[in-house]
């Protein structure tokens, strides 16, 4: 199965929906008890940390996401997506794309990285 762009749907979804409500408890709900978020090389753990790190660093700084591509890849979520806000924006593009790397299981995300890509010289990203 190759990487193939998809429609978004279900969980991933409910999360960016949630994410541009600024509802953290609906965010939250979006991931799986122990399901871990790698943000910034910074790794959260469980479901007491996510909900630290929505209040802080998404819902307290007014975070949105515009999800431009969704693609699915071997059964991943990857969503790429135009961030916006009030966090600090020094070093970062005027437009800001990051990709969203979903790992999901029943219906819950298990783990998610949100990485600023760069294109590479070995070849374009899907």
């Amino acid at each position: 199965m190759a990487t193939t762009e998809i429609p978004l749907s279900g969980v991933v979804a409910e999360h960016f929906r949630a994410v541009n409500a600024f509802d953290v408890d609906a965010i939250v709900s979006t991931f799986a008890p122990d399901a871990y978020v790698n943000d910034n090389r910074r790794e959260i753990r469980g479901a007491a940390a996510i909900r630290r790190w929505v209040e802080t660093e998404m819902v307290a700084e007014h975070v949105t996401v515009e999800p431009v591509k969704v693609l699915d890849h071997y059964g991943d979520v990857i969503v790429r997506g135009r961030y916006d806000g009030d966090f600090d924006r020094s070093g970062l593009p005027d437009e800001l794309i990051m990709s969203n790397y979903f790992s999901l299981r029943e219906g819950k995300i298990v783990s998610l990285a949100v990485v600023f890509n760069q294109e590479s010289e070995y070849g374009s990203a899907v």
